[in-house]
């Protein structure tokens, strides 16, 4: 369009300069001539002159306008062409962002549910955590816990009959649970014994003397403990030489070997020995590993036993075979003499006879009968 306004300024501003310029000639020549048959020509020559001009100029517009017309039409067509594209494009484009987004919501739902049951995971380990601490916190409550985790221990390592809960002892003690083992080393008893508060105290001292002092405190609570299950579930020609003290906990565990050698020495001299889950676990696989040995040493007995009676029964088998071979033999004996005897009775037999046919057949021949060929 703007291509197009061009060519039709040009073309009146052309049509323009030659209507000046003949008018500028008919003024000139009006005044140099004095001749009025010279202006008639000169005035129907302008006028031919502006037909011409007028004529050309409307070819020109007419022409110009079809150009205009074809130049829109197809202008129209490419618009129409890059907007069908643009609109697909355009709807390619939404489809796919649509289809990525709800891809993404769907991940984001998923992603928002494990969460969410994360969420309530914490929210029940939190309350948990606060049951555990306020069993913790009870000293009867945290005995039974103790309890409760050794017995659990116990429970999958060893089978029903290899221990027993709060058995009563002849002293009329009752340990947490008594292993029951066969002598040597008899039962072993276990008690559950969890020193917190003075534990507590050592971990949350800030000074050094306060440091030291608690863990003078937790010492000798340790060391309390252990003289208690020693002169209570060690009992001479009872139990074991021996027994156990199970800290329910791994970190007073390390606690304890690693800033109270003290009473650890004293667990020694007294023969009481301390675990955590994890020493109990070992321990107690160890005396599954007894138990198994005990019960292989009972079933060999066993079977050397029954092993004595097959022998035995394979020496009077083997008697009564020898004495049915001597049965058979003589049967066979037997048989053979019977054998003999009865061929000599059927050679004699057939002796009797030859003798009795020879008998018959000598007096037909005297008396000239037919003669035998």
């Amino acid at each position: 369009m703007t291509s197009l306004l061009i060519t039709i300024l040009v073309c009146t501003l052309f049509l323009a300069l030659a209507v000046f310029w003949l008018g500028w000639n008919f003024v000139k020549r009006f005044n140099s001539s004095s001749k009025g048959s010279e202006l008639g020509i000169e005035i129907g020559r302008i006028s031919e002159v502006a037909r011409e001009g007028q004529v050309g100029l409307e070819t020109r517009l007419k022409a110009l306008t079809e150009s205009s017309e074809s130049f829109r039409s197809s202008i129209n067509e490419r618009l129409q062409a890059q907007e069908i594209k643009l609109n697909k494009t355009l709807e390619e484009g939404l489809h796919t962002s649509t289809k990525k987004t709800l891809e993404t919501m769907s991940k984001l739902e998923s992603r928002l549910a494990v969460i969410d049951k994360a969420q309530e995971n914490i929210v029940e380990l939190s309350g948990q955590m606060v049951g555990l601490q306020e069993i913790l916190s009870n000293k009867q409550a945290r005995g039974a816990f103790g309890e409760i985790q050794l017995y659990d221990l116990v429970r999958q390592v060893l089978p029903p009959s290899a221990f027993k809960d709060q058995a009563q002892l002849s002293n009329g003690k009752r340990p947490d649970c008594l292993l029951v083992l066969p002598n040597p080393p008899g039962p072993i008893a276990i008690d559950a014994k969890f020193p917190l508060e003075s534990y507590h105290l050592l971990r949350s001292a800030t000074s050094d003397s306060d440091r030291s002092s608690a863990a003078r405190t937790f010492r000798d609570a340790i060391k309390v403990h252990i003289k208690d299950i020693a002169q209570k579930y060690i009992v001479p020609g009872e139990t074991a030489e021996a027994a156990l003290m199970f800290l329910p906990s791994e970190a007073v565990y390390a606690e304890l070997h690693a800033n109270a050698p003290e009473a650890v020495e004293a667990s020694y001299r007294a023969r009481v020995f301390i675990v955590s889950p994890t020493t109990l676990w070992a321990t107690l696989n160890t005396v599954r590993a007894i138990l198994k040995d005990v019960q292989m040493q009972e079933q060999a007995g066993l079977i050397q036993k029954e092993v004595g009676s097959l022998i035995s029964d394979m020496g009077r088998l083997d008697d009564r075979v020898s004495k049915l071979q001597k049965h058979f033999d003589l049967a066979v004996r037997d048989v053979s003499e019977i054998r003999t005897s009865a061929d000599k009775v059927i050679r004699r037999g057939e002796r009797i006879e030859s003798v009795e046919i020879e008998e018959v057949i000598e007096p037909s021949s005297t008396l000239g009968g037919p003669k035998k060929n």
